[in-house]
Order: structure tokens, then sequence, then C-alpha cells
């Protein structure tokens, strides 16, 4: 968690999700990325997070084994690295790689918060490092995501704490609740994944933001309020996805036999 200075404690704030509320796609791939342009880790590992971004381009839905499949990679190749460099590579890669990949629509409706005078904070499954800086470019409060522990400014390569994800981020906007003062019944959460369903519940004000099919169920039996950026067409059918990571899959496979790498591409696919 971020620590950002004294709020109002006006008694209502608002939570927004990352990945697919404010920033279109998945902004740890996107870290991921950048960390390979910044020679952190082999090509075989950046063709699997191509085809994961296939895939959750294809299906809008994020699945909890990719979730922990990017975790456990993250901190893989984060493992001996200091703090201040994967602090100032984040730094870039939002400028380079995220910063563009923002909702306009979902920035304003953060903004409105703001100007309301409501404090805002992202909570995310994305690594606290990105949060953090996403939440400063935006004028956000503050930032609540996975940790990764460190040692004497050294990455180990294991959490600190749990993965911000599901009932995690409940449990952190209720203890952040507690710490400022925020009067739940009176807060607003943002998310598109049916996984954020309890942070959601937990607030008087529910919002869902390009939702995967369950939450949009959810939210429509539910009468909760629906924002979808995606432009025509945002409904892929299940052959599309096929194809669509297929494809993909194939133009890695392709990168991977120019790089020299296509064994090991396939067995990583």
């Amino acid at each position: 968690m971020t620590e950002p200075g004294p709020d109002a404690r006006s008694g209502a704030a608002a939570f927004f999700d990352l990945d697919n509320t404010m920033v279109r796609g998945t902004s740890m791939i996107q870290l991921g990325k950048g960390l390979y342009a910044r020679k952190y880790f082999r090509a075989g590992i950046i063709l699997r997070a191509l085809w994961l971004e296939a895939w959750f381009r294809a299906t809008g839905a994020e699945h909890e084994g990719h979730i922990v499949e990017i975790r456990e990679t993250v901190l893989s190749i984060i493992e001996g690295r200091t703090v201040q460099e994967l602090a100032a590579d984040s730094e870039q890669i939002f400028n380079d790689s995220i910063a563009g990949r923002l909702w306009p629509q979902a920035t304003a409706l953060a903004d409105s918060h703001l100007s309301a005078g409501r404090p805002v904070w992202l909570v995310t499954a994305a690594p606290i490092e990105v949060a953090r800086v996403c939440a400063k470019h935006l004028g956000l409060t503050g930032a609540i995501g996975t940790e990764a522990e460190s040692v004497e400014g050294v990455y180990t390569g294991r959490l600190h704490g749990p993965l911000m994800h599901g009932p995690a981020k409940a449990d952190a906007v209720r203890a952040l609740a507690l710490e400022r003062g925020y009067d739940l019944s009176r807060c607003s959460a943002y998310s598109d994944s049916f996984n954020d369903l309890p942070m959601l519940s937990l607030v008087g004000d529910p919002h869902v933001v390009n939702p995967d099919g369950d939450l949009l169920r959810h939210a429509r039996a539910a009468n909760w309020p629906v924002h979808d950026f995606r432009g025509p067409g945002r409904r892929r059918t299940i052959v599309g996805a096929a194809v669509g990571g297929a494809v993909l899959g194939g133009l890695g496979v392709e990168l991977a036999r120019r790089l020299g790498l296509a064994g090991r591409a396939r067995a990583d696919l």
C-alpha cells in the first residue's frame, strides 16, 4: 500500500480496479514486455505473455490460473533486482506502454470523484510498483497492489502479503476504510471482473466497467450501473477467442524460430 498524505476523511471514497477497468488490457503483461526489453528474462516468457494477452483481449475475462502464472513469473524475474531499479523501470514502462492504454472515460470517472472531494484509490493485483506509478500520474490518493518481498532493498522472489486478487481486495479495502475512517456504505467501487465481486459488494455504490459475462449478468440482476468503453464487436465468441489465440500463438512460434528458440517456445506455449 502506498502512504499518501492525510485526506479529508469525508466518509466517502472510490476504489478502482486497474486492468480492463482503468487500463485497456493487462498492465502486468505490459510490464512484462517492458522488462523483457530491458533484458530481465529470456524470450520464451514473452511469447507466453503474448499468448495470455491474446486470450485476455479475445475473452475479456480474467482466469485465476493465468493471474497466478503471471504473478509467479514476475516474482521470478525480479528476484535479485533492486527495489530502486524496478521502480525506475516501472515509471518508464508506464510512460512507454501503459499511459496510452488508459480509458479516458474511466479517468473521467475517477476525476469526478476527486473533484467532489472524495479520495480515489487503485486496488489491483498488479505489482505495487506499477500501481503507484499509475496512481501518481492520475493524481489519485494512493494505490493498493501486490507486494513483492525485499530484504535490504533487493527482491527475494517471494510475496510480501497476499496476491491482491478476489477476496484479498475486499479485505484490503475494509482495512483501509477502518484506518482512514471511510464509511463503506457511502463508498464507490469499479471493476470489470466477477472475481472482484467481494469488493464491489462491500460498498454502497458498486459499478461494473467493461464487465465479463458473469459480472454483467450479476450487475443486471442487482441493478448496478454498467459502463462499457469497448467499441462495437466487443463480445467475442468462443470460436473467435480460440482463433485469435491460435493466430498469436503461431506468430509467437515464428518469432521464436527467428530467434533460434522455436523448440523452447513450443514448450512454453
